[in-house]
């Protein structure tokens, strides 16, 4: 049997962890597992808060029974509709009958279209309350964050939100839910990683919510991943977060990402790294594509303001794991970088034309004319590449504003 766990008064958490999945959504890697989190308030009436995967049903239940025993569920809040957390909906329906499901039109749709139900469903609109006794139940509908039927769940009695997806993390909850009871730091970078490649491509719903719940109170975060977040400085720095990573805010740090099949495209990022370095940039991360997961490539890049790709030319094209990098860029609309870029051909260049294309499109700056070299390092060669880290590092050491320009000088 479990143990009940109370998170505030007469509010507890039945959400599980899941050690056994390697991949989430079958793409990103899960190092430290992950937890599917979901909550019950016992009032007069019982809400639940989310379900958990399928696969995971008989440990939910167990939880369920051991926070409030026998006494029945009247309302199940449907804050996100992805499966990870609406996965149990069915075999709650199996075994609460009589709960109403709470959610917006687009979960109403979802609803139907993936579990077939149109039944004892509420469907409620933006800022509508939920009344469950001694507390009451706020429903903020935030589309796009980052589902269209995606909203949040106030508890303003006890200043607590459910956030859904937002302000969650990869990682499992070993022992504590509360990040009182954990070491939060631990998850900092796993939530980077989840924000940038979950949530990454909705920086603009992300800023609407975030306006959207400016003046909440907030004393308690319960997001469906990760810790619930209920220290003062730490929620803080969770809303910070979010904030920065969905302007696109980058801190003073220099990815360099590449492809290289025989190492010439590999001495060029050494060289430019090294450079870099020399030239007072600290915070250099360095991603040979061929090893590095794309999933970490992309919260770096998330995380710091300057960016350095390179690639060798490949059957007339970009190397593929650089194109595949390029792909999830443009797709998640990164912008407010600085932006260098080199290439290497043997007899026909196509990387840099390319690399090209993408500095056009993308909402970056470049700071200085490619390097492209032909089949091995010449002088004039590293010279440029030279040239191209020294630009760089004085870019982010000037702190210099993204600017609309597609290059600039930086002497």
């Amino acid at each position: 049997m479990s143990k009940r766990l109370e998170i505030a008064k007469d509010v507890y958490y039945v959400g599980v962890n899941d050690r056994t999945k390697h991949l989430f959504e079958n793409l990103w890697p899960l190092p430290y597992g992950v937890s599917y989190n979901s909550y019950i308030i016992d009032d007069e009436k019982r809400a639940l808060i989310d379900t958990v995967d399928v696969c995971y049903s008989d440990q939910f239940f167990q939880k369920i029974v051991t926070a409030i025993g026998d006494k029945p569920i009247d309302y199940l809040i449907v804050n996100h509709m992805e499966p990870d957390h609406s996965g149990s909906i069915g075999l709650l329906l199996g075994r609460y009958p009589d709960i109403q499901i709470v959610g917006n039109k687009h979960t109403v749709k979802m609803l139907k279209g993936y579990y077939g139900i149109s039944e004892n469903v509420i469907q409620i609109e933006d800022m509508q309350t939920l009344n469950l006794g001694s507390t009451t139940l706020q429903f903020y509908l935030t589309p796009m964050v980052h589902w269209p039927e995606t909203m949040m769940t106030y508890l303003p009695e006890k200043k607590m939100l459910f956030s859904a997806d937002a302000f969650g993390t990869f990682g499992t909850l070993d022992g504590g839910v509360m990040d009182s009871q954990l070491m939060p730091e631990r998850y900092r970078s796993e939530m980077i990683r989840y924000y940038s490649n979950i949530v990454g491509k909705f920086g603009s719903p992300v800023q609407t919510a975030l306006k959207k719940l400016a003046e909440v109170p907030i004393e308690a975060i319960c997001s469906t991943h990760g810790p619930i977040w209920t220290v003062k400085e730490n929620i803080a720095e969770v809303v910070g977060l979010y904030d920065r990573l969905s302007r696109y805010e980058g801190e003073n740090g220099l990815v360099i990402a590449y492809g290289s099949m025989y190492g010439h495209t590999e001495q060029l990022a050494e060289l430019i790294a090294a450079e870099a370095a020399a030239n007072g940039i600290r915070n250099i991360v360095m991603h040979n594509l061929a090893k590095s997961h794309i999933s970490d490539v992309i919260r770096d890049v998330f995380t710091y303001k300057g960016l350095i790709i390179g690639s060798p030319t490949y059957n007339n094209k970009l190397y593929p794991s650089v194109e595949s990098l390029l792909s999830a860029l443009q797709n998640r609309s990164l912008k407010n970088r600085f932006f260098g870029y080199f290439g290497s051909f043997t007899w026909a260049d196509a990387s840099a034309k390319q690399l090209a294309a993408f500095a056009e499109e993308s909402e970056v700056e470049l700071v200085a004319d490619p390097v492209v070299m032909k089949q091995a390092m010449m002088d004039e060669v590293e010279e440029k590449a030279l040239a191209l880290a020294r630009s760089m590092a004085c870019k982010l050491l000037t702190g210099a504003a993204v600017s609309s320009d597609k290059k600039t000088d930086c002497h």
